[in-house]
């Protein structure tokens, strides 16, 4: 049968009314048959789906389904990161995971976007019903300002505290301060920091008061301040991401010295961690005899085997979790509350005392 004799022009989208047409049944039937519930028999759905496949109509158009719905069915996520380098990241991944999980009841779809450089335009003019802000810093005020005004759900994880954003939290202070001391518990003194990024221009440098000062990056910043509440001079590096190699390039610099070398180094993931020990094989330095390094995350490092890291552990999926289930609860006119979430310290096989000074 072509096109015209099917009541459509050619080229044309089919549509939910010729399907019914072909199946011999009402459009509100058709359209039950297509939602899978509803008042409608076996053979009635059949005979609606074969007439669907034999028009090649995939379904009711999304665009038409929003409209009744006054929404746009989509979720948008915020990161700092370009989008490439978020994939690359395995707490990213289980967030969204996560937040994808919980927002299922909404049918919706996730947008992801970068807030680098001209990609922040779109997030303020973004087709959105929700938002979801990881770890982003308070650059982002102005683009906040115009989703609230818009009146789109905000809900952040790890974010900066601003008003009208629920914010999901993580210990990321105190958790820190807890694997510094056990640091210290273990006799170690000369330690190192390898942080995350301190802000957007991300680069390689030396950390230095200037570049603490000027920082932005929430989680960076908050795990940083926990390692100073034990190691108040500690110095470090700071990376360009979570990358095992930005870890190992940064374990290099630290290392480079004999004389003046660390006895600990406290990464800022495990990602990072696991290019630190991979810089100290390479320099001969035996861990954790000689280097003892901690982590953070307690996520699955291949390669890593026999280390098993020290690490703090966090529930990334469960935090995605919480904020698909705020933004359901939001869109149905419900006033969810924030939630702070805790890291599990992890003690493996990267840590001991330090060298006997020469």
């Amino acid at each position: 049968m072509n096109d015209e004799s099917n009541g459509r022009s050619p080229g044309a989208r089919p549509t939910l009314a010729a399907v019914a047409r072909r199946a011999g049944v009402s459009n509100s039937t058709a359209s039950l048959a297509f939602g899978g519930a509803g008042p409608v028999s076996d053979a009635t759905r059949e005979r609606v789906l074969t007439a669907a496949r034999e028009l090649n109509y995939a379904g009711p158009d999304p665009r038409a389904r929003s409209l009744r719905r006054g929404r746009s069915g989509i979720v948008g996520v915020v990161v700092e990161e370009r989008v490439r380098d978020a994939f690359r990241d395995p707490i990213k991944l289980a967030l969204l995971d996560g937040l994808s999980e919980a927002i299922a009841p909404l049918d919706a779809g996730l947008l992801l976007l970068a807030d680098t450089g001209a990609a922040s335009a779109h997030i303020e003019d973004a087709s959105m019903d929700a938002a979801v802000l990881i770890g982003c810093s308070p650059r982002l005020d102005e683009s906040v300002a115009a989703l609230w005004r818009r009146g789109i759900p905000l809900v952040a994880i790890e974010g900066e505290p601003a008003d009208g954003v629920l914010v999901f939290s993580l210990d990321n202070r105190s958790a820190t301060r807890a694997v510094a001391e056990h640091l210290r518990a273990l006799g170690h003194e000369r330690v190192a920091i390898v942080a995350l990024p301190l802000e957007r221009v991300r680069r390689r440098a030396r950390l230095t008061p200037e570049l603490e000062a000027e920082g932005t990056s929430n989680t960076a910043i908050e795990r940083l301040a926990g390692a100073r509440d034990v190691f108040p001079d500690a110095g470090g590096f700071v990376t360009t991401g979570s990358f095992v190699e930005e870890g190992r390039l940064a374990a290099r610099e630290l290392l480079a010295d004999p004389d003046a070398r660390p006895t600990a180094i406290i990464a800022q993931s495990d990602l990072l961690a696991a290019g630190v020990i991979r810089a100290a094989e390479e320099l001969g330095i035996a861990v954790p005899a000689e280097l003892s390094v901690v982590g953070f995350d307690g996520v699955r490092v291949d390669g890593l085997w026999p280390y098993d890291l020290t690490t703090l552990v966090q529930p990334a999926v469960e935090k995605g979790r919480a904020a698909g289930r705020a933004i359901v609860e939001m869109l149905a006119g419900g006033h969810p509350v924030a939630l702070a979430f805790t890291s599990e310290f992890h003690l493996g096989n990267t840590t001991a005392p330090p060298p006997p000074l020469p």
